[in-house]
């Protein structure tokens, strides 16, 4: 028995699923002193085929209590004194935790029983199975053809609005292997492999998750507000004057374009497939920084009514602001962030991570590998960390969670006492 918690990753390359396992669970029973708590499995879809055996394999060689996993379309983890990003080729990241004084709360949610979004708080708790008196911290995996999961997000904000949500969809599959997710609970024997479904595991007792949420964006011109629109329509909207102290109304259509005329070659460039809008999540933040926006995809233009429609709801009143996206801005992004929370005092305490990484990231957007990990590794040196290349990645912004495109979420596990 351990007193203290204990987090590891173990990555491993080998091209046969036993002999990864093997490996890597090798490499966890040299780091920990007890039989672990909670693990978590990510396997490549070199794999894909094999899903169906990787569970019976991991219980009969490690019986850990509680395990969630899924296929990746890149796995993420920790090998020696690296970390390491495989977007292809045979790949098996398992992060094991020896959590003493920490409550683990598995659960499986199966899209067909959502509840409204016009329920109560107890419809969701109850979906759930976690009590909101203990404080949970959730990491979430979802099925990405199971619907419904911006309204499962939206629900569990309702019932645990203090509660920290984290995580990302399956990727890597093909046909009805497209998002297999991997689960075990205790005294349950099975089946271990579901979909259509979101899995999770909650969290409770002296431990903390702290995340951060890399978009990737900076903000370009002005901050606006929307004086006119509906569903995800934006007809109208109020800027300042470029001449005078007031403020005028425009369509947001032609604000843009003069907006982009003022940009540099580069950055004009940009903008013709990398634009995007951020709204901003604090509604009385007066100075916005990076952090305080949800990025959100521009859907068309009507050039007709000078309307633009990005990818979500909006509402009278909120402000938005134009964000232009590239290589060095996501790493700048990344690297603030990290010196943001590097210069809290809750890095003092860390002992592991997870990193749920868009598909669109790594080697697609920065032409070099293992560039995400090793901005975590140089800023949280010895830091065990595991994850995967998502088809969407779950986190917070302001208070809300939210499901994101592009983005690099990260999970960093602390104890509290």
């Amino acid at each position: 028995m351990t007193n203290s918690m204990q987090w590891a990753n173990a990555l491993s390359t080998r091209s046969s699923l036993e002999a990864a396992l093997d490996q890597a669970i090798a490499m966890l029973k040299s780091q920990l002193s007890a039989v672990p708590d909670l693990g978590i499995l990510f396997l490549s879809s070199a794999f894909a085929s094999e899903s169906s055996r990787v569970m019976p394999l991991l219980q009969e060689k490690l019986a850990i209590p509680t395990v969630i996993g899924c296929l990746g379309g890149g796995i993420i983890g920790t090998s020696g004194n690296q970390i390491e990003e495989i977007e292809q080729g045979p790949a098996l990241s398992l992060t094991a935790a020896c959590l003493p004084g920490v409550k683990v709360q598995p659960f499986r949610i199966n899209h067909q029983q959502l509840p409204d979004l016009d329920s109560p708080p107890q419809a969701w708790i109850n979906l759930v199975g976690v009590d909101p008196s203990d404080d949970p911290q959730f990491i979430l995996l979802s099925d990405p053809m199971a619907n419904g999961i911006t309204d499962l997000l939206a629900g569990l904000d309702f019932a645990y609005p203090q509660s920290p949500k984290v995580g990302g969809l399956a990727s890597g599959g093909e046909g009805r292997l497209l998002g297999p997710l991997f689960f075990s609970q205790p005294n349950a024997p099975g089946p271990w492999v579901y979909g259509q479904s979101t899995i999770g595991v909650a969290l409770s007792g002296a431990i903390a998750l702290d995340s951060i949420v890399a978009q990737g964006c900076r903000p370009i011109g002005q901050p606006f507000q929307i004086t006119q629109g509906e569903r995800n329509i934006i007809t109208e909207i109020q800027v300042p004057s470029p001449t005078t102290a007031e403020v005028i109304t425009a369509p947001p259509l032609e604000v843009l374009r003069d907006l982009i005329q003022t940009l540099n070659e580069q950055d004009r460039e940009l903008a013709q497939n990398s634009l995007f809008v951020g709204v901003a999540m604090d509604t009385f933040k007066l100075s916005l920084q990076p952090g305080d926006f949800l990025i959100r995809n521009l859907l068309g233009v009507d050039p007709r009514l000078g309307a633009i429609a990005i990818g979500d709801r909006v509402r009278l009143g909120q402000r938005l602001q134009f964000h232009l996206r590239d290589a060095q801005t996501s790493a700048d992004d990344l690297q603030f962030l990290l010196d943001q929370y590097l210069d809290s005092s809750l890095k003092t305490t860390a002992i592991g991570a997870l990193m749920f990484s868009c598909l669109g990231r790594g080697t697609n957007l920065y032409n070099q590998v293992n560039f995400d990990s090793e901005l975590v590794r140089s800023s949280l040196p010895d830091l065990p960390l595991g994850g995967f290349f998502c088809n969407g990645e779950i986190g917070p912004v302001g208070e809300q969670t939210f499901l994101h495109g592009y983005t690099s979420v990260l999970a960093i596990i602390r104890p509290t006492k």
